[in-house]
């Protein structure tokens, strides 16, 4: 499995994780994703690991508060997140990786939150 390099404009903020060659893409219409453009690659916790700057995020949350969006503290740019959907991962912003191959982009309703959950993680093979 390799291991690609990611992080925000400014490079403050850089981590490294594992995953497979190809990747799936979750895209969500909620209104911070749309807003951000974060485009989603689902990650274990155990996984992942911070480089640089994680002292330097930056916390967001709203609605249910369960989410932990974690922005640049010097550039403002969301690479990566603890989500709600996947509360033990990661959800890292494909636009925020170098040398992603993507493979299926999955459309997540996220204004439609709780009706659409258990779709998405069928799609993603998480039940």
């Amino acid at each position: 499995m390799p291991t690609y390099l990611g992080g925000c404009h400014c490079g403050a903020v850089q981590f490294e994780f594992d995953a497979p060659d190809i990747v799936d893409v979750t895209d969500c219409n909620c209104s911070l994703c749309v807003m951000t453009g974060h485009a989603h690659v689902f990650v274990d916790a155990a996984d992942l690991r911070f480089l640089s700057g994680r002292d330097g995020l930056i916390s967001y949350q709203f609605g249910s508060r369960t989410a932990d969006h974690l922005f640049c503290g010097t550039c403002g740019i969301k690479s990566l997140y603890r989500p709600r959907s996947h509360p033990n991962g990661w959800s890292v912003n494909a636009r925020c990786v170098e040398g992603l191959t993507v493979g299926r982009r999955i459309a997540f309703d996220g204004q439609n939150w709780d009706g659409s959950i258990d779709g998405l993680r069928r799609d993603l093979g998480d039940q």
